[in-house]
């Protein structure tokens, strides 16, 4: 079961490579993109493609930065050993409570 899983992965893997290679070969023309103050890139439609690809996982990796660091924080403070065990005050609090009867 494993081998015919892995046989599988490396399947899609390869259809993978093979859709983005045949994307490559495809897109060969000169491509023109136009900045501003007339300044513009020429470079092959591949690239091109790949390179607004490439930026949008960036930003987007550059965007949820500062929440993984707010989640990683979270989690240490909530793993941290004065977090974890209950106050004297508080366990005190809990035991003296009273249980309503006749429920």
């Amino acid at each position: 079961m494993k081998r015919l899983l892995r046989l599988l992965q490396w399947l899609l893997q390869a259809a993978v490579f093979f859709t983005l290679f045949a994307f490559a070969v495809n897109n060969q023309q000169e491509t023109r993109v136009n900045f501003f103050f007339s300044t513009y890139w020429s470079a092959p439609t591949v690239l091109v493609v790949l390179s607004a690809f490439t930026l949008g996982v960036v930003v987007g990796v550059l965007g949820m930065v500062p929440r993984w660091w707010r989640e990683r924080q979270a989690v240490k403070q909530s793993m941290s050993p004065a977090a974890a065990t209950p106050t004297a005050s508080a366990t005190a609090a809990a035991s003296s409570a009273e249980v309503p009867s006749g429920i």
